[in-house]
């Protein structure tokens, strides 16, 4: 289930979307990649449009239970939903002040709401059960079954294409960044709060995307060479299997009880 296309390195991949070092294979790597993006659509949209308290912490309970089968680390869920919390700090904050309702307290003519407060909550659970989803069921691929298996799904050839290339030369672009920074540096430069620095760094940016767009034409050039004509060919395809069947089976009655208890 992979594409003739040059493997991205390493490094690539640990940087791909919620990719670790604290990953181990998992349970969920036995399934159809489709099946699991799909899966991940459907919790996405349910967990969109729940709202009941109960149905919110159950579909929350079953991101976790993935992420779990995912073969993600306690730790590394907390250090991968830190920077969305982060944000969601600011809707704990900012919400329950713009939403009318029960005063809780009040800071100076502000009143901070017991109904804002509920939004709030709500939006966090949310916000991390989606994260939490699509990192279990999407973000453990390897990016190339990821396009193989986006390009099963119907997405367009192009956009699969922009997506396998920039995760191919994300690296390559930072090397990139990095000698030209290195250059900059053992010309004396310091960053400073001035025109200078500002200038500097618009040069910096303008050579980097010259360079990519070089870089971009050589790549290009040798790929024809090899006889590219605007695809890639599929060294094999994605199979159906019992176990495939199962998992959407158990996938589609947990959503099914999500609505059952959100609706009911």
């Amino acid at each position: 289930m992979t594409w003739i296309a040059t493997e991205p390195p390493r490094r690539v991949k640990l940087l791909f979307m919620f990719q670790t070092a604290n990953f181990v294979p998992s349970v969920l790597d036995r399934f159809d990649p489709r099946a699991r993006i799909v899966a991940a659509a459907a919790f996405c949209l349910i967990d969109t449009l729940v709202r009941q308290w109960e149905s919110l912490v159950l579909a929350f309970a079953g991101a976790v239970v993935a992420a779990t089968l995912a073969g993600f680390w306690p730790r590394t869920i907390l250090a991968r939903l830190a920077p969305l919390n982060l944000f969601m700090v600011l809707v704990l904050v900012i919400v329950p002040f713009t939403t009318p309702g029960t005063p809780i307290a009040f800071f100076g003519s502000w009143a901070y709401s017991w109904e804002g407060l509920l939004v709030a909550v709500e939006v966090v659970l949310k916000g991390n059960t989606m994260v939490l989803a699509v990192m279990a069921l999407v973000a453990s691929m390897d990016p190339i079954v990821l396009g193989h298996a986006l390009h099963h799904l119907g997405v367009p050839e192009k956009l699969v294409h922009l997506m396998l290339f920039a995760v191919r030369y994300f690296e390559v672009l930072r090397r990139e960044y990095l000698r030209l920074a290195a250059a900059i540096k053992a010309r004396g430069f310091r960053p400073r709060m001035n025109r200078h620095t500002y200038r500097t760094y618009g040069y910096l940016v303008g050579m980097l995307l010259v360079r990519g767009l070089d870089r971009s034409e050589r790549i290009v050039a040798a790929m024809k060479c090899r006889g590219f004509r605007g695809r890639f060919f599929l060294l094999d395809h994605f199979a159906l299997t019992r176990r495939d069947l199962g998992f959407a089976a158990v996938t589609t009655l947990f959503f099914a009880f999500v609505a059952w208890v959100e609706w009911m």
